[in-house]
């Protein structure tokens, strides 16, 4: 990419507008919108979006409570929402074809959404979802802790990228065989969608919660201007509050951060490159605040897990098969697959009972790497030493590497375990699990 592919500061064409949901009740529209990607005088593009808007409205809730939700399908294609880390109850998944219709154009769907944990997540469409999400269809959905940190403020940071035509509007080649058959649809511009707008202050204590919303790019970042620690992973809190090194974000994952402002003008969320750094957003930084928090950063809350079994653990293998120069890519459907399969067959990768324990090798026997996301579930990242690690909902399989991770299967239904590289989803790798 050049550095015209990345965002200079200053451009905020595309924003996600805040909504507490009071209410028990709300409506969530899609609906075709026009968002204008680039920045100067760049035309506007032809998108998809959630009540009027791409990115759809910040929903947020209290930890414990509820929502219902009338999704309403204003769009021409098929659709449903996906309420991505929430452990929610199955029906209300939003999963084509395994926990509900898909609801056609001009439908609609109740849903009822509770959030027994706090943290940062968010909603997509799950039909064509290569594309939908692709044109705009996603949002950030924040469940607030019953004692949330002391900060100055709470800022929400999408990651995406687009694929931008010579003319300037988001190009239209959804289905490219070549994509999906190599790492994905992958853009020539990017940006970091912060909200609210809001300028900080030297001293300031900030919450960063960042999200990658990209259909298929992984993405590194560097933050600057700030001193702190990442204190949650995919909504959940470590136990222990880590530096802030090393971030990379696989389509879906999240990070949440709170740091201390010192930069003294801007804080800045740069792509690392070999060369130099191309800044995707920036805050502008003005004033200093005389009424620091000087208490240290410490771990968010606790939310209520069930802890795994590892001594009766069952030991399954799910190995990712397929992509380009493989001899399974034979068709759109079967480029990519799981243990020889491709898409949602009639058995399960597995059946488990409630509350049971799976160690489960994660093997990328591809030449691309994959983020494989668990619905209905977290699961634990086994380290080196074999130890539960980070607590996520998904993880990062890099080309040829294996990663086992440890889940208790405690929520019962049929659940999508798949590759979160979107166009990878598409073209087979996918698969569900029972829980009885």
């Amino acid at each position: 990419m050049n550095r015209r592919d990345f965002l200079a500061a200053g451009t905020a064409a595309l924003l996600a507008p805040r909504l507490g949901w009071a209410s028990s009740s709300q409506d969530l529209v899609a609906q075709p919108v026009t968002a204008q990607i680039l920045p100067d005088d760049s035309p506007a593009s032809a998108m998809w979006g959630y009540n009027g808007n791409t990115p759809g409205p910040e929903l947020r809730l209290a930890q414990g409570g509820f929502v219902d939700v009338r999704f309403l399908n204003q769009i021409n294609q098929g659709s449903a929402v996906h309420w991505h880390g929430l452990r929610s109850e199955n029906a209300m998944d939003g999963v084509p074809g395994l926990t509900q219709d898909i609801v056609p154009s001009g439908g609609e769907f109740a849903y009822r959404l509770r959030a027994p944990d706090a943290g940062t997540f968010w909603y997509h469409a799950h039909n064509r979802s290569w594309e939908q999400v692709a044109k705009g269809m996603y949002g950030p959905l924040i469940v607030e802790e019953r004692n949330p940190p002391d900060v100055d403020h709470d800022m929400t940071v999408l990651i995406d990228d687009w694929r931008m035509s010579e003319t300037g509007v988001l190009a239209a080649d959804f289905d490219s065989r070549h994509d999906q058959s190599h790492a994905g649809r992958l853009g020539n511009f990017a940006r970091a969608i912060i909200t609210p707008e809001a300028q900080l202050r030297t001293g300031d204590r900030v919450r960063f919660r960042l999200l990658n919303v990209a259909t298929d790019r992984i993405f590194p970042v560097e933050l600057t201007g700030i001193q702190g620690k990442v204190v949650a992973l995919d909504g959940m809190p470590l136990t222990t509050p880590q530096d802030i090194a090393d971030l990379v974000l696989t389509p879906a994952q999240r990070v949440d951060i709170i740091a201390d402002v010192t930069a003294p003008e801007i804080v800045q969320f740069l792509f690392p490159t070999p060369d130099s750094p191309y800044v995707m957003g920036e805050i502008t930084v003005s004033g200093a605040n005389d009424q620091r928090i000087a208490s240290p950063i410490t771990p968010l809350p606790a939310n209520e897990i069930a802890q795994p079994d590892l001594d009766a653990a069952l030991l399954l293998t799910l190995t990712m098969e397929g992509g380009a120069m493989s001899p399974r890519s034979t068709s759109f459907s079967d480029i990519w697959g799981f243990n020889g399969q491709s898409g949602l067959t009639d058995k399960p990768f597995h059946d488990f009972e409630r509350g049971q324990t799976a160690r489960i090798s994660l093997v990328n026997d591809t030449r691309f790497p994959h983020g494989i996301h668990l619905h209905g579930h977290h699961f634990f990242e086994l380290n080196a030493d074999g130890e539960p690690g980070a607590f996520r909902d998904t993880t990062l399989i890099e080309a040829g590497e294996t990663r086992d991770i440890l889940c208790v299967f405690d929520n019962p239904g049929k659940w999508l375990l798949h590759c979160h590289m979107l166009g990878h989803q598409a073209a087979g790798m996918k698969t569900w699990v029972n829980v009885s």
